[in-house]
């Protein structure tokens, strides 16, 4: 029979990598051929794909060159060269015994391998893994996505997604985190990863289509102020969420920001992007209108220079699962509910301090807000601490969930370090662009009026009369501050917690 190769081929190393290499091969155009033809992909199928069967593949391209310069310094050595392959003879009992042993523990060492390493892969496409296998690190993180809107999407589906690209991007970000946390060499607190995220277009909009955003919504906020009564007051206001499909109704709500025939782009000047001089506005017929801000001065070489971006769902849900909420907001929550009774003297303000205090640890925390609040009504008001122990006691616990969801000393994490652009009470948040002072050449102004993206239907503080229209109201603030609230940022004062 003649030979295709040269005679240094027909070794024994050198053919099993051969087999090594090709079946990795075919495996490799398999896989790759499967996932091209599936909708939708497993994100993690890229292990097997990428990265471990390309490993036996040059594994077994090295066992070829292996085995070939071998048989060549054979022959240099004048020692006799070739296949010899072992002889089985099956008529002969001990033959026959070995190979039955062989073949069925060969069986079984692929089946259990298999097995194994699917239940592996598996396991590694689980939410488990993304947050638990480094717990520390990742406490925070799991823990606030346990109690967000997306806790049943996979962790996996947004910041892998399908494809391979991203796949290989994220295993090549995920191998220097292993190294991080391996050597004690990660930050504290884990920065978002704002610059390696997916487009939108890749990851939310799987779900959210921009065109179906329209119409308005209502929404009720009941707030506690922070007196010795906690004095209630309720918000009741249309968020004009449309703007998407122009065949769906009006589009000026604030999705009009992400409909699909509009562009909006904007310079940042740092990379949470907070600091926005610069917004460029493009209509469907290619009418542009740039808006520039009148308090930041910037040259259009500085403009050219930065970052610039077009607006997507990221930029103001950026924080649409890992949230972190504001302790004002939380025990606001919680009071509203009554978990926690508004009737106990100065309880709002008492359970934010508790909160906010710069613990060390997560049980050093659990248990000074305990003692903080215990001995608050213990020394200001014995008659309540004695009368309403069991509704401190209940405070006590809500308080103590909060911190446990929001607060991770251990890795410096609490709600201020991470900014929430949705909204501006706690965070400049809209009002980055809609600050009144960022105008166009025509002097077209990005409005800070309330009735831009939403519509105050009534306001009512407890003992007082209730405000309605459904035209519309003007807002009133809380606490007497005459019209610096229409100057000022919301986040100016409720950044602070006061």
């Amino acid at each position: 029979m003649k030979r295709i190769f040269p005679s240094s081929f027909y070794n024994i190393i050198t053919l099993i990598g051969a087999a090594i290499a090709g079946i990795s091969f075919l495996l490799i155009a398999f896989l790759m051929t499967l996932e091209a033809l599936e909708e939708s992909p497993s994100p993690y199928m890229g292990i097997i794909t990428f990265i471990i069967l390309p490993m036996f593949l040059f594994l077994g391209l090295l066992f070829v060159v292996l085995g070939i310069l071998r048989e060549h310094r054979r022959e240099r050595l004048g020692k006799p060269h070739g296949l010899h392959l072992p002889i089985v003879d099956l008529n002969n009992s001990r033959h026959r015994t070995a190979f039955m042993f062989f073949t069925t523990g060969t069986v079984l060492v692929f089946g259990i391998g298999g097995f194994t390493s699917f239940k592996a892969y598996e396991y590694t496409e689980s939410d488990q893994f993304c947050g638990e296998t480094c717990h520390t690190v990742m406490e925070p993180e799991y823990t606030a996505y346990q109690y967000s809107p997306h806790a049943r999407v996979g962790c996996v589906q947004c910041h892998i997604g399908s494809g391979a690209s991203y796949f290989v991007k994220s295993k090549l970000s995920g191998s220097y985190q292993v190294y991080s946390v391996l050597f004690n060499k990660y930050p504290k607190p884990i920065p978002t990863p704002i610059e390696n995220l997916r487009p939108a277009q890749q990851t939310c909009e799987q779900c959210h289509w921009p065109k179906h955003f329209f119409n308005e919504k209502e929404h009720t906020n009941t707030y506690f102020l922070s007196d010795d009564k906690n004095t209630k007051w309720t918000l009741n206001y249309l968020m004009k969420i449309g703007g998407g499909n122009v065949e769906a109704g009006p589009t000026s709500g604030i999705h009009w920001h992400m409909n699909i025939a509009h562009e909006v782009t904007y310079a940042a000047l740092d990379k949470e992007r907070q600091i926005i001089p610069w917004v460029r506005s493009r209509t469907p017929d290619g009418k542009e209108t740039i808006y520039r801000s009148t308090e930041i001065e910037v040259s259009d070489d500085s403009i050219a220079r930065s970052f610039q971006r077009r607006m997507d769902c990221i930029d103001c849900h950026n924080r649409p699962t890992h949230i972190y909420h504001p302790p004002a907001r939380s025990v606001n929550h919680i009071m509203a509910l009554g978990w926690i009774d508004p009737k106990l003297p100065n309880v709002k303000s008492v359970s934010v301090k508790a909160l906010e205090f710069p613990y060390t640890t997560k049980q050093s925390g659990l248990d000074s807000i305990k003692l903080y609040i215990n001995e608050y009504y213990k020394s200001n008001h014995p008659d309540v601490y004695a009368s309403s122990k069991v509704a401190i006691d209940s405070t006590v616990a809500e308080v103590q969930k909060i911190f446990s969801r929001n607060y991770f000393p251990e890795m410096s994490v609490n709600w201020k370090y991470f900014t929430n652009n949705i909204g501006h009470l706690y965070y400049p948040g809209c009002f980055r662009c809609h600050d009144g002072k960022h105008v166009s050449p025509e002097g077209k102004v990005l409005s800070k009026d309330c009735n831009t993206c939403h519509t105050i239907l009534a306001q009512q503080f407890e003992q007082d009369t209730l405000r309605i229209s459904l035209g519309g109201i003007e807002y009133h603030h809380p606490v007497d501050i005459g019209d610096a609230w229409k100057e000022m940022n919301c986040s100016d004062c409720h950044n602070s917690n006061q």
